[in-house]
């Protein structure tokens, strides 16, 4: 029954063809100038219970987005990120001024948009959005937007605004400080994450979120269960639910030949499908000097297939061991039918992150009966119940310390249950796929977190 519109960049990749160009072209301030840009439109198809469409405008500029990655490329940052979106925050004022539709909510997501919220506080604090309140949602703390503070220009800031705009960290721009400091409510993606990122996890701004964390409130992510569902999953050759887990059976079959492994139904058969970076764990799991991998396909009769890409180091190590360990296999790169694959086929699924602001992977594990075995961080602790051995209660299996010892010992748990206590396994594999994370549990409590921000706004602005 919301109004709800989305505003982001027309990324090279969006092909324009498929979009309704808007008739007149939006003028954005920019710096000492402005650029001129034009906006495509789409609409993405509401259901029965959501009623109309939801409205999708690109902001297309050559310049600024024609590229082929979205924030950089090779594992840099563009040069110009500030500008481009700075472009993006300013642009979405302009597109409403000329929709003539004025939101009671902005709500912006990390570092690229966090700005918006410092404009509502300044350019745009009296006449059209004066009502508007704002929401940020923080889906990772590691990135921050940080940018020579002679950037502010780009925002026709002064500078005795540099301060006082919440702009200035360490003498530099760090939008997304910027955003904790301007917003009406902070959100992050998980409850633990929420806790986590006012201590240690803070990244450096746990000074500015304790100072706004009654303000700050975690929601965890949904999932998409019509993707990711293991009786209709178009990526998967053999269906299966909690009834009959025959399907998953072939599914590991099929895996096991696919990657030359030994085809075996009573070795466990443990996936990743990740990013290959230190967040992820992989520094624990198989750094060059003290990795748990190599030793865990040594020791214990199991086998493992991760896919994923990443940083390079750890794409080299992982390709090395997978040519001496005949029980490993690694695909170096993306790919959705096989990370599908996977999770249907995997017994157990890794995890060992060193954050996790919400992750995704350990719900669609939890979907498809694949037990999965986590560190105790973020959305991770929010959504796995670590396994008791004496009542075969839990959906997974959880680990505190990130260190290879621990990695190495929660895996020879999970080993030690397949091979001895089976009966649990079944049990939690019939509890972990009851599990449920929609969207529609969490609409509901952003919906409440959009009414707080509005009436935030109108209390400080004196309009109630």
């Amino acid at each position: 029954g919301h109004d709800v519109r989305i505003v982001m960049p027309r990324y090279y990749k969006i092909d324009r063809d498929k979009l309704d160009k808007l008739p007149a072209p939006l003028g954005i301030p920019l710096g000492f100038g402005e650029t001129w840009n034009a906006v495509y439109q789409t609409i993405l198809p509401g259901t029965e219970n959501e009623g109309d469409g939801v409205p999708v405008y690109f902001i297309d500029n050559e310049s600024l987005y024609g590229r082929s990655g979205l924030y950089g490329e090779g594992g840099g940052s563009y040069d110009d990120n500030a500008a481009r979106f700075v472009n993006l925050t300013r642009g979405a004022f302009q597109l409403c001024k000329m929709l003539g539709w004025y939101p009671d909510i902005m709500h912006t997501h990390d570092w690229q948009s966090a700005t918006a919220a410092m404009l509502l506080n300044t350019w745009e604090k009296d006449g059209y959005f004066t009502k508007t309140g704002s929401v940020l949602t923080i889906h990772n703390l590691g990135y921050q937007g940080w940018f020579p503070k002679e950037d502010i220009h780009l925002f026709q800031l002064q500078w005795d605004e540099f301060y006082s705009s919440g702009l200035e960290k360490s003498d530099s721009l760090n939008f997304l400080k910027c955003g904790i400091m301007n917003s009406d409510i902070i959100t992050t993606v998980s409850p633990t994450y929420a806790r986590e990122i006012l201590g240690p996890l803070g990244e450096g701004l746990q000074g500015e979120l304790s100072q706004r964390s009654g303000d700050l409130y975690g929601i965890l992510n949904g999932m998409d269960y019509d993707e990711w569902n293991p009786e209709t999953d178009k990526f998967i050759q053999h269906k299966f639910s909690a009834k009959d887990l025959s399907g998953k059976a072939k599914m590991k079959e099929l895996l096991q030949k696919r990657f030359g492994l030994e085809v075996d139904p009573k070795k466990p058969l443990f996936g990743i499908v990740s990013r290959f970076a230190e967040q992820k764990g992989f520094g624990a799991l198989c750094g060059p000097a003290h990795g748990s991998l190599y030793s865990i396909c040594r020791d214990m009769d199991v086998q493992f297939i991760i896919l994923g890409t990443g940083d390079y180091w750890c794409e080299h190590e992982l390709s090395e061991l997978s040519g001496k360990l005949p029980n490993l296999r690694v695909f170096v790169g993306f790919n959705n039918e096989l990370a599908h694959s996977i999770e249907a086929g995997a017994d157990f699924f890794l995890m060992p992150s060193a954050y996790e602001p919400c992750g995704l992977n350990q719900m669609y594990s939890l979907r498809y009966g694949t037990l999965p075995i986590v560190r105790s961080t973020g959305g991770l602790a929010d959504t796995v119940e670590c396994y008791n051995e004496a009542t075969g209660d839990g959906t997974g299996f959880v680990f505190n310390d990130l260190t290879p010892r621990a990695i190495y010992n929660v895996c020879g748990w999970a080993t030690w249950a397949w091979y001895e206590k089976q009966d649990h396994i079944k049990k939690m594999q019939q509890k972990a796929m009851a599990q449920r994370f929609s969207w529609e549990d969490s609409a509901r409590k952003y919906e409440n977190i959009y009414f707080a921000a509005f009436e935030k706004r109108a209390k400080f602005r004196n309009l109630i």
